[in-house]
């Protein structure tokens, strides 16, 4: 991979920003909405370098309080776009919770999530855990070790909590794979309980990811899916130990899109085009050189305007490693992905993987056909706009011809079973067959009425 990101450095040095024509965006002063996590970097090194001065753009990027807060200021248009959970554009489109059809030009990383459980409850699980020859526990460690543990809980009569996001989030998706994939259930949505707790072994319920790490400490919860520095921040307080990151879990997975309406998009299409070309060069400094500039990119995060954490904490997730205890540090240089592995584009079969979780825990209540789900993918995701950003910026000689997907039909191709913890492949083509394929969760004709699956 080192040649690649070599060639990102040069590429971004052939020209200067000034020699490249300008757009005549339709709108220049934007506000732009975020929530305090790492992989809102994007954003934060487009404003610190200037990238959105160079398209012409006046950028103000605004914290936001929570996701449906978030959602809503794009909605309403307070905000002008907005860092989002990949799930919250394909839900407002399809009309589950807030319906608005939001389209993504951009997604804006790979991982950067992880499961992490309290620390009494990690003593429970430990072990049922498989060590290495040094001692310390083999990863990736499955769910099947949080069964006694529930078991326990049970027989005292107390529920066992764990946290999520927002319903619609990567994780909440990835906690309930992590769980059914140990032969857990998670629970059901169905129309008329939204709770998501229908026939639940684990009770799910929303925490704001600044807040997990103090919801846990106070026995509120007793584990949480979170993105980071939520995970690490937890090591560092001495609180709790992250059991999984979604690397481990699905290898390269998609997490963060940036989310405008579609009304805009339609409004201001070289402003869009702007702002994803800004965003694109973002992401190629946060990769290039071998995340040679990951430093500098964690002392931006770690202002309070930003994220906020501490420098060693976003640290500890951004510059190639992961800590699950103190002192186990492990290399994962791909837990924060922003430009390798294409990223950036908006793929269909990330959206219909979305669209799968969201159907095989009942938040879609019906069966669909596969072509509703590529339908479904192709009015959200917009590789269109990304590919023109992207000629672009090629054009202007600012990225290199070889760093995009120009021949992609929009899907990827299938994720093999040795890169997801289940075994179970995925092929964004054949969304149906992927459903069947799971043992817990809604397939076929399956509905839940009530308090049962049927069908």
């Amino acid at each position: 991979m080192r040649p690649l990101l070599l060639g990102l450095a040069a590429t971004t040095a052939m020209i200067s920003p000034a020699l490249a024509e300008l757009l005549d965006v339709e709108k220049d002063e934007l506000t732009i909405g975020f929530i305090k996590l790492t992989d809102m970097a994007p954003l934060a090194v487009a404003y610190e370098q200037g990238y959105f001065l160079d398209e012409g753009l006046f950028v103000t990027l605004e914290a936001q309080a929570n996701w449906k807060v978030l959602l809503d200021g794009v909605i309403d248009g307070q905000l002008d776009g907005a860092h989002m959970l990949a799930g919250q554009p394909l839900a407002a489109t399809i009309g589950y919770g807030t319906e608005a059809h939001i389209v993504t030009p951009f997604s804006m990383d790979l991982n950067g999530n992880g499961i992490t459980v309290s620390n009494d409850v990690w003593d429970m699980m430990r072990p049922h855990i498989p060590s290495l020859e040094d001692g310390r526990p083999q990863h990736p460690i499955s769910a099947k070790a949080l069964v006694p543990v529930i078991e326990e809980f049970n027989t005292k009569g107390e529920p066992f909590n764990m946290g999520m996001v927002f319903p619609v989030s990567t994780h909440n998706y990835e906690l309930r794979y992590w769980l059914a994939a140990g032969g857990i259930n998670p629970g059901y949505y169905s129309p008329d309980n939204i709770s998501g707790q229908i026939n639940a072994d684990v009770l799910l319920s929303v925490t704001p990811p600044p807040q997990m790490p103090a919801t846990m400490e106070a026995g509120t919860i007793h584990g949480y899916s979170v993105g980071e520095p939520w995970n690490q921040q937890a090591v560092f307080k001495g609180i709790g130990v992250p059991v999984i990151t979604d690397y481990q879990l699905w290898k390269n997975n998609p997490e963060k899109v940036f989310g405008l309406t579609d009304e805009f998009v339609t409004e201001n299409p070289n402003t869009t085009k702007a702002v994803v070309r800004a965003l694109i060069r973002a992401a190629m400094w946060l990769d290039e050189n071998d995340n040679a500039n990951r430093p500098e990119a964690v002392e931006i995060l770690s202002r309070p305007e930003y994220v906020g954490a501490d420098y060693d904490v976003i640290a500890n997730s951004m510059t190639g490693f992961f800590e699950f205890e103190k002192g186990d540090k492990r290399d994962i240089p791909d837990f924060n992905v922003f430009f390798r592995h294409n990223a950036t584009y908006p793929y269909y079969s990330d959206a219909v993987w979305y669209l799968t979780q969201m159907r095989r825990w009942g938040q879609i209540a019906d069966p669909q056909t596969d072509a509703w789900f590529k339908d479904v993918a192709a009015s959200v995701y917009r590789p269109d706009i990304y590919l023109e950003a992207a000629r672009s910026l090629v054009d202007d000689g600012l990225a290199n011809e070889a760093d995009f997907p120009w021949d992609s039909d929009g899907f990827k191709a299938p994720t093999p079973a040795a890169d997801i913890i289940d075994g179970i492949p995925f092929d964004g083509r054949t969304p149906n067959a992927y459903l069947e394929s799971l043992p817990i969760g809604l397939k076929g004709a399956q509905t839940v009425i009530g308090d049962r699956v049927e069908g």
